[in-house]
């Protein structure tokens, strides 16, 4: 049985959707604490401000995991009032990092774990890519099955999608991260080459910016709102590039335009001499 769809409608005053995507936030327990040297509070509010600078209208705000470092209840808290700086929807997706049950005792009597988005023209379909207590990802029978539900409806529609989800489902020529792949991407792909409505698959987890197409269909993965991975690497290497975010604008047509924008104004501390921070 496919997993429960929870289907969240919103309504855009233009005819595109402003989408911004806010990735592997990172927040700790208390406030201040910090990953590989950085805070990561300090490092999402300042992203967050250059959304705000950058971006005169956002339509709907998406958080893709390893939204809280360890899990803890009060980093949830904080999360939703960092994203409620925005007057828009958000939706958030569990990472590796994740504590789900306190996901959702932060956003009990709010639609911030719906599956499934709906907005102008587009779906946007959000997968679960957690496996508890393992780093890499798998989606599995049931998540599968509502990805196909949720495709088929949206042809029968006539709905442009983007399948968002935290784990990457191809390589990234990262040995040590390419072994935290999605275990069953070959199916996972298998079901979107099935539909023509497909445009582009967006994950977390990577802290590093990627952007390359197979066939028709965009695949986006971009940089953490706090710590960066060195592209390339073999074992864990922190990058010295500063916290950012990824913008989309999902066009009635299909079309999509996408970039990632980085904090250049402030000067982050990060332990770039670290051998890991799992």
């Amino acid at each position: 049985m496919p997993a429960e769809r929870n289907i969240a409608y919103i309504d855009t005053p233009g005819d595109s959707v402003r989408v911004v995507q806010l990735t592997d936030t990172h927040l700790c327990a208390e406030a201040g604490g910090k990953l590989l040297g950085m805070d990561t509070d300090h490092s999402l509010q300042a992203v967050i401000d250059l959304v705000r600078r950058e971006r005169d209208a956002v339509d709907l705000l998406l958080g893709t995991g390893d939204l809280a470092d360890s899990g803890a209840a009060p980093a949830y808290l904080r999360l939703r009032d960092y994203f409620g700086q925005f007057p828009c929807p958000q939706y958030w997706l569990p990472g590796n990092h994740d504590q789900f049950e306190h996901m959702q005792q932060a956003a009990a009597g709010q639609a911030w774990l719906s599956r499934e988005l709906r907005a102008g023209n587009w779906q946007i379909v959000l997968l679960d890519s957690q496996v508890p207590g393992e780093v890499g990802g798998e989606l599995g029978d049931a998540e599968l099955a509502l990805l196909e539900a949720a495709l088929a409806d949206a042809a029968a529609a006539g709905l442009h999608s983007l399948v968002c989800l935290h784990h990457h489902p191809v390589e990234i020529g990262c040995a040590w991260l390419d072994q935290q792949i999605v275990a069953d991407a070959a199916r996972f792909f298998s079901v979107l080459d099935r539909f023509d409505g497909v445009r582009a698959v967006l994950w977390g987890h990577v802290h590093q910016e990627i952007d390359r197409l197979r066939g028709d269909v965009r695949l986006l993965a971009s940089p953490s709102t706090c710590v960066q991975f060195a592209p390339g690497s073999d074992t864990f290497r922190a990058d010295d590039l500063p916290p950012g975010y990824r913008w989309l604008d999902l066009h009635p047509d299909g079309r999509l335009d996408t970039g990632v924008s980085r904090v250049r104004d402030i000067k982050f501390s990060v332990d770039l001499d670290s051998g890991g921070y799992l």
